[in-house]
């Protein structure tokens, strides 16, 4: 018992030694509690004025660097922004008792750059907000175009201090197309006579050629009243057309053979290729194939050199706005074999190529004839009989007339359209419409494909639809 009162005793001594101890510092020292009761934000380099609504005898600031102060009256205070950051202003009353604490935020003057943000942005809800000793600018905008403005911008202000928070709203993938359009048309006609005359003198046949304008004895003129139109033409086209009389009293002969040829050729060309790519972003479309072309070194050794041909498109897109600002390159080229180059054993064929490349602006969905060409060569040629071909109305059985004329018309239409991704499973592919066989399909009733498609949903539904008109890879 006398030993457990004596802790008991000894632990209420230190008790009292320790609790009386603290209580004596503090007499000393006093630490005013005095929070900061308001926040003061001041522009950089701007004045902001502040009245007190009771009497300060003293003030200090914490930072003088960051922000300058004096006094205007006993209730008045000038403060003055140096540079940006945070300090505190200190007042204290006629008895030295502390008034108050106020923070001083001093910051970028972003007043002027909203200004400034609206004047040259007027559309784009751009918010600025100081941060520390930067600019934090935020928002929804419409098109990477504004995010750079709007940033450059910012960089006068707070120059390598600036923190983008900006999203870019809208579709920014641009899908092209692109339709090739062409028509060549061609026309060729001609028209020439021949007269023969056999039996004359001792000398046999004569005759006169009104296509290539001679007169000749030869065994081909026999030819003509033998019916052998091979032999005898008098065009460089082939014998369609090709008509021959002759009349015969005794040992003479008379022949004439006129030849009339008309020939018209069409061809019509379309290709829609379709191509998607990211605003800002390069793509390239390819389809055709290469062709070999033999290539000497320096060695003279022979290699193979590989030129592509079909229909090729490279363009960029970039989203303004609701602007589309495309670059752009089309082509449509194909092996020509009647331009062809021969050297020895190698012959190489040449390349038809319609090209153009531009720069064009547009809107979602809408349409620009970019390119267009529209080429009438005409080509006439007459040859006749000298002297003989002259003559009045029996003139035209001494001559030869044939004229050709091609046409070519092209025309190269783009559509640029805003799109979005979406699930693959709304999409049908051309495969989907045919099926392979089944054994009973292929035995029994000899089908190679049976048609129907075999997924479930929307796009079950479009790949067993029949689609009579045109229909293309554009989802709205």
């Amino acid at each position: 018992m006398k030993i457990t009162t004596f802790f008991q005793a000894a632990l209420i001594g230190a008790a009292v030694s320790f609790s009386t101890a603290p209580q004596g510092v503090a007499d000393t020292l006093r630490v005013m509690q005095g929070d900061v009761g308001s926040q003061l934000n001041v522009p950089l380099n701007r004045a902001v004025v502040v009245e007190s609504d009771v009497v300060f005898a003293e003030l200090s600031i914490a930072n003088p660097s960051i922000a300058d102060i004096s006094t205007l009256s006993d209730r008045t205070i000038y403060v003055l922004g140096k540079q940006p950051g945070r300090t505190t202003l200190t007042l204290l009353g006629p008895d030295g008792r502390l008034i108050t604490n106020v923070e001083v935020r001093v910051t970028p003057d972003v007043s002027e750059l909203k200004e400034r943000l609206r004047e040259v942005l007027p559309n784009e809800n751009i918010e600025v907000r100081p941060a520390n000793d930067g600019l934090v600018l935020s928002g929804l905008v419409s098109s990477v175009a504004a995010v750079d403005r709007a940033l450059d911008l910012a960089q006068r202000y707070a120059p390598e201090r600036v923190s983008n928070l900006m999203t870019v709203g809208g579709s920014q993938q641009v899908l092209l197309k692109v339709r090739f359009a062409e028509m060549n048309r061609s026309v060729t006609k001609s028209l020439s006579a021949s007269l023969a005359v056999n039996g004359i003198g001792s000398g046999g046949d004569v005759g006169v050629q009104g296509g290539t304008g001679t007169l000749s004895s030869d065994g081909n003129l026999s030819a003509l009243f033998d019916g052998d139109s091979s032999t005898g033409s008098t065009s460089a086209n082939s014998r369609n057309g090709v008509f021959s009389i002759g009349v015969g009293a005794g040992n003479v002969e008379f022949a004439v053979l006129l030849e009339a040829l008309e020939t018209k050729g069409f061809v019509r060309t379309l290709a829609e290729p379709n191509l998607t790519a990211l605003s800002g972003q390069n793509a390239e479309f390819l389809a055709g194939g290469e062709y070999p072309v033999p290539v000497s070194n320096e060695n003279g050794n022979i290699s193979v050199d590989f030129k592509p041909f079909g229909i090729s498109l490279n363009f960029t897109p970039r989203v303004v706005g609701k602007n589309i600002n495309l670059r752009l390159t089309a082509s449509v080229s194909g092996v020509d074999p009647t331009i062809s180059y021969t050297d020895g054993s190698i012959s190489i064929s040449g390349f038809s190529t319609r090209t153009t490349a531009t720069t064009v602006e547009m809107q979602d969905g809408e349409s620009f004839a970019i390119a267009g060409l529209l080429q009438d060569d005409f080509t006439a040629l007459n040859g006749q009989v000298p002297w003989l071909g002259d003559i009045p109305i029996l003139g035209a059985l001494f001559r030869s007339s044939e004229y050709k004329r091609d046409q070519s018309e092209l025309v190269i239409i783009i559509t640029a359209h805003l799109v979005t991704p979406t699930s693959g499973e709304a999409f049908a592919l051309p495969t989907d419409r045919i099926r392979p066989p089944t054994e009973n399909e292929l035995f029994l009733h000899g089908k190679v494909s049976a048609s129907g498609s075999t997924r479930r949903g929307a796009a079950g539904e479009v790949a067993r639809q029949d689609f009579s008109g045109s229909y293309g890879y554009v989802m709205e």
